[in-house]
């Protein structure tokens, strides 16, 4: 692999963009710090541990922590493919217009589309989850009416945040996620070396959790890899910022790559910490304790470290749903300035602070839109199972488009990143992984879904991804955007930047907006 310094004869961002058929709207200000806080801040060690720990333990014991470095070995593939599409083209909305100019523009709308959503929901999903730690803090039991209206708040603050600008989001994301990641370092450490209270050896029991759940031990780990995958997604969101980023063709990449391990690594750390700490997995598997993560650390640390514990969580929350929320915005602007979303001249608008206002106003409507579904716990379970779904699929349409063009020689990586020879079998192992993965999601498990749960639940990932498709194939058999993205030209031959970052043979780009 390639990652070069950059170079005397490096265009400078605004020419680089101009050369891709855009102008500089947005505020280029972040440096390769801020860009990997947006990442590490969306994938989020603490959301992502609280989102699997439970399942995890529930469904195959102890043994479910050896699930999580399968995960994170699948998801560094899939950074190695978008490393080299970030290199080449470093701009926002990285599905879309990644898919545009390696596939053509009937499956980018759709990889656009798909990612959109499910980026949206996955805020809906995040700014419900965290409402009832606000409560905690007071120890309220909050109604679920409650519960919708909290986190309806939590996302018009969020979106105010973003409203400011790219500063003042990298910010207050650069603060939440110091709290973050040194809690979890010290909490996860603390655990392993003071209040371990089991041998290594649970690691390797599922604590007869298959047979509760009336499932097998491969079918039990299947299970948990669906899970876990949703812990390692959400590196993404550094491209997203990637026409915000000096030097992007460098920087995203390496972004990617310190948000997705650093987080990875600590997630690990701190399953296995809570695993061998935990007074009682057993209680766990058994649906006596639904919160392990919480009841591992208050029982090693004391009553006393409950409120500081809850404030970490909400704080990693917020900082979560302000980064996811910047990502689904520029995604949208995106789409918009091309022209090819609903209402787009109202949603590429941007800001005197230079934030995509437009977009951001879009993304909180439809993320608030779906929080009722909140007043029902089984439809926003429904929900969280659709999300997962939903990211993994733009990941395998996108790195299937990557190895189609490979395949073809209609496309070679041409960026400051390229791993050369070992390009091709990387893509096609992420395109494998990918794709076992949204088949893994979708398939419909009883052993994933409450006790009683309506059978649409039980199916929701299939349910959920076929009905956004489904919309997106009405809307471009209705309204027809890819006739518009045809005119934008940037196909598949048109390399737009050369392998030494200067500029090349100029890509057929709509007129520099």
């Amino acid at each position: 692999m390639t990652d070069d310094l950059p170079g005397p004869h490096s265009p400078a961002d605004s020419e680089r963009l101009a050369a891709l058929g855009y102008r500089q709207e947005l505020r280029r200000s972040l440096g390769v710090l801020g860009n990997i806080s947006m990442g590490f801040a969306v994938v989020s060690p603490v959301v992502g541990l609280y989102a699997v720990a439970q399942v995890g333990l529930s469904v195959d014991g102890g043994a479910w922590v050896w699930a999580l470095p399968v995960c994170l070995l699948g998801q560094l593939l899939v950074v190695c493919v978008y490393s080299e599409l970030a290199s080449q083209w470093p701009l926002a909305g990285g599905a879309y217009q990644w898919s545009r100019r390696l596939a053509g523009p009937s499956f980018a709308w759709m990889t656009g589309w798909m990612w959109q959503f499910a980026v949206m929901f996955a805020n809906t999903t995040v700014a419900y989850l965290a409402a009832p730690w606000f409560f905690a803090l007071f120890g309220a039991v909050p109604t679920p009416p409650q519960l919708v209206l909290t986190a309806a708040g939590f996302t018009l603050v969020c979106a105010l945040v973003n409203a400011y600008g790219i500063t003042l989001l990298r910010l207050f994301v650069s603060l939440g996620i110091a709290a973050e990641a040194i809690a979890s370092v010290v909490v996860g450490l603390a655990l392993l070396l003071f209040f371990r209270e089991h041998g290594l050896a649970l690691l390797t029991d599922d604590l007869g959790a298959p047979a509760v759940t009336g499932s097998t031990g491969v079918a039990a780990f299947l299970a948990v890899v669906a899970v876990g995958g949703w812990a390692f997604i959400g590196f993404d969101a550094c491209v997203s910022t990637a026409e915000e980023t000096k030097d992007a063709a460098r920087q995203v990449p390496r972004a990617m790559r310190w948000a997705l391990l650093s987080v990875g690594l600590v997630v690990v750390l701190n399953a296995v910490a809570v695993v061998l700490a935990h007074p009682d997995p057993a209680a766990v598997v058994a649906g006596a304790d639904l919160d392990p993560v919480t009841t591992a650390v208050t029982t090693g640390f004391g009553d006393w470290s409950a409120k500081p514990f809850v404030v970490v969580v909400l704080v990693s929350f917020t900082a979560c749903l302000m980064a996811s929320q910047g990502g689904a915005a520029r995604g949208l602007y995106s789409l918009a300035r091309d022209g090819v979303f609903p209402f787009a001249g109202q949603v590429r608008r941007v800001n005197r602070h230079r934030a995509p206002i437009g977009g951001l106003v879009a993304a909180t409507l439809i993320s608030s839109a779906a929080l009722p579904l909140g007043l029902e716990s089984t439809a926003i379970g429904s929900l969280i199972t659709f999300g997962s779904a939903a990211t993994f699929l733009p990941f395998f349409l996108l790195t299937v488009a990557a190895l189609v063009a490979r395949l073809r020689g209609t496309w070679r990586p041409a960026g400051a990143v390229s791993f050369g020879r070992w390009g091709t079998p990387l893509n096609l192992l992420a395109a494998v992984w990918t794709g076992l993965e949204v088949v893994n999601i979708c398939w419909p498990r009883a052993v994933l879904a409450p006790p009683g749960a309506p059978w649409y639940q039980v199916w929701a990932a299939l349910l959920g991804t076929g009905a956004v498709t489904l919309a997106g194939l009405g809307y471009l058999l209705v309204r027809r955007p890819q006739r518009l993205m045809a005119d934008l030209g940037g196909g598949v031959h048109d390399s737009g930047l050369d392998g030494h970052g200067s500029a090349g043979r100029a890509e057929a780009a709509p007129a520099v907006r």
